[in-house]
């Protein structure tokens, strides 16, 4: 709703000067996401592409596949005791027919702390429940040039973290690197979800020929995200994890991770990387 940066007053202090301004921040607050009236989730979040990031959250959970099972998304009148909208609580309708996965308790809390589920558990539940399982055919080619490039890409496309230095963001691009889409957030998974959400709503899924850059790290959150919507390449700054790594390995999901400059490590799925000559072993 436009919430998205908030002024506050800060103790500036530059090689010994001390003086008061005004700072730009990053706005955070928690959007509870109610599924059908029922609350499912919370998660804290940059107000703006709400509904978008409802809409990819339920993909990621295995609830919506496609723009036929999505009916609406509204904000919820009278979410507080006074009746009025505060615009953090969203509800997800979906259409008639749509059946509905076994969301558990114990996914609700993995929503609400963005750990994640452990082990070999989580691993299931993605195979299992995705319906968007990666297919690209003809398997999708990335050079370490192109790839090189998304980084500086991504950096250019977010207009919020100029103003803040406090946002993580999240790109598509296509197979020849052209930025399709890009969401900041406080959170790298919501950035994410917004990404996936917006392709939902615009009936764009599986994104099967597109590639995912993320700033910072590559936690298992973020590439079951991307299996769930089809994604075949997930490329980030950082580091993975080990279970993201194990997921990418799974699923077919190319991971790419440490990607600076012309340097980066290929985790999983090296046969989309289009090398000009075999890769050194040992």
């Amino acid at each position: 709703m436009g919430r998205v940066t908030e002024r506050r007053k800060v103790l500036r202090i530059r090689d010994g000067v001390v003086s008061t301004r005004p700072d730009t921040l990053v706005a955070e607050e928690p959007l509870e996401i109610r599924l059908n009236g029922k609350p499912l989730a919370i998660t804290m979040r940059t107000p703006g592409d709400d509904f978008a990031l409802a809409a990819g959250f339920l993909v990621s959970e295995g609830v919506l596949a496609s723009a036929a099972d999505l009916q609406n998304i509204v904000y919820c009148a009278g979410a507080t005791a006074d009746g009025s909208n505060t615009y953090n609580v969203v509800d997800v309708k979906t259409a008639p027919g749509v059946v509905l996965p076994d969301v558990t308790l114990e996914r609700n809390v993995y929503t609400s702390s963005s750990c994640g589920l452990c082990g070999k558990a989580s691993l299931d539940a993605v195979r299992t429940t995705t319906r968007w399982p990666i297919a690209d055919t003809p398997p999708l080619r990335v050079g370490p040039g192109l790839l090189a490039t998304l980084p500086d890409r991504l950096r250019a496309a977010q207009r919020v973290f100029d103003r803040t230095g406090g946002l993580h963001a999240a790109a598509l691009f296509d197979e020849d690197g052209q930025l399709l889409d890009t969401r900041e957030d406080v959170g790298r998974h919501n950035a994410v979800d917004k990404l996936v959400g917006r392709a939902l709503q615009n009936d764009a899924l599986p994104l099967s020929r597109t590639i995912l850059m993320v700033s910072g790290r590559a936690s298992f959150e973020l590439a079951q995200k991307a299996v769930m919507a089809g994604i075949p390449v997930l490329a980030a700054v950082s580091a993975p994890s080990s279970l993201a790594v194990d997921l990418a390995a799974e699923t077919g999901l190319t991971l790419v991770g440490f990607l600076r400059g012309s340097s980066m490590n290929v985790y999983a799925g090296e046969d989309r990387i289009a090398l000009r000559e075999p890769a050194a072993r040992g």
